[in-house]
């Protein structure tokens, strides 16, 4: 496969105009040409123009090279396929031409020939990989600059990527999960769907939602603690963390009726403080690991906690979740 990207690379070196078959789309004011063009060319052809290099025309955001080794890594080892677009806008440099009764579009072999409006990483990722691809384009012509950035704004703001909960959501029915977010993704479950959860009515599974746990939230608070459950099943660390929840609940329903475990901030912040409590919980109780042992650990931390603090606090987990500690050390009695 190298030889034949070595091949590609040769024979086109050797070509000072381009052909390829094309099909002309007209979308409301503008028209765009579709074409698949081999990633050697789109490497060789292509270029980005940022505001780094050009403060005053450029629009494109800057390179990342972890990224475009990670997209050639992909099409080289796990055979990738990435079907999405290149969107270019054909630059007078490549005396851009439509022959053969316009079903071919002719264009100079000559670097910066066409200008990125979507797809930088992607072209940047071929022009890396080992592997030779056959890439689809849409190729617009005769844009100037204003049009060429608005053309960018919209693609960059009009298509929304898919939530990030719900790529976790499914990364199951893709069978591309590791060991660890499988072990999340049970664990979510268990707090989502069964009847004696601590966290019923608290959970969104598959999209944002404001005052619930996303999986995204979950992950984040839960994976740390993950090396602490070393060994045990997924249906063993939500019976441990269920009881821990379960006593916070209590705790929290003294002082208000508000669903404040709900704030993805106080859940990390509470899931932040879980070690040194379950530490306490050995210590004391031999490892048993029930709601009212953890509630008599954690209870003096919420005598005189102004409740104020967890209704409105904040954006930082991290802040909280250092109050609640420092508050667990201030009320440690022997």
């Amino acid at each position: 496969m190298v030889d034949a990207v070595k091949s590609d690379k040769a024979d086109l070196a050797n070509e000072n105009r381009l052909r390829y078959s094309v099909s002309l789309v007209t979308q409301g004011k503008h028209q765009f040409y579709t074409l698949t063009v081999p990633s050697a060319v789109l490497a060789a052809t292509c270029a980005v123009t940022t505001r780094k290099e050009d403060p005053k025309l450029g629009f494109q955001r800057e390179l990342d090279e972890k990224r475009a080794l990670e997209i050639a890594n992909y099409i080289d080892n796990d055979v990738g396929t990435i079907p999405n677009s290149i969107v270019l806008s054909a630059q007078p440099i490549a005396d851009l031409k439509i022959v053969g009764r316009g079903k071919t579009l002719e264009f100079n072999n000559v670097p910066a020939a066409f200008l990125i409006l979507d797809g930088q990483h992607r072209v940047y990722g071929f022009s890396k990989a080992k592997t030779s691809l056959r890439v689809p384009v849409v190729i617009y012509n005769g844009l100037s600059r204003k049009e060429e950035t608005r053309l960018f704004i919209d693609i960059n703001t009009k298509q929304r990527p898919v939530p990030a909960q719900l790529l976790l959501s499914i990364k199951q029915l893709a069978e591309i999960e590791s060991e660890a977010e499988e072990v999340l993704r049970d664990v979510f479950d268990h707090f989502d769907q069964d009847m004696d959860s601590s966290l019923a009515g608290y959970m969104s599974a598959a999209e944002a939602a404001r005052n619930k746990i996303t999986r995204v939230t979950f992950n984040a608070a839960v994976k740390p603690l993950l090396p602490i459950f070393s060994g045990r099943e997924s249906g063993d660390i939500y019976r441990i963390m269920n009881a821990y929840i379960s006593a916070i609940s209590t705790e929290l329903s003294k002082k208000t009726a508000a669903p404040l475990l709900a704030k993805p901030v106080v859940f990390r912040a509470f899931m932040g403080v879980f070690r040194s409590i379950a530490q306490r919980v050995v210590d004391r109780y031999d490892a048993e690991y029930s709601a009212s042992n953890f509630q008599s650990i954690i209870s003096p931390l919420f005598v005189n906690l102004p409740i104020k603090k967890l209704e409105t606090p904040g954006t930082s987990w991290t802040a909280l979740r250092d109050y609640l500690d420092n508050r667990l050390i201030s009320k440690l009695t022997l």
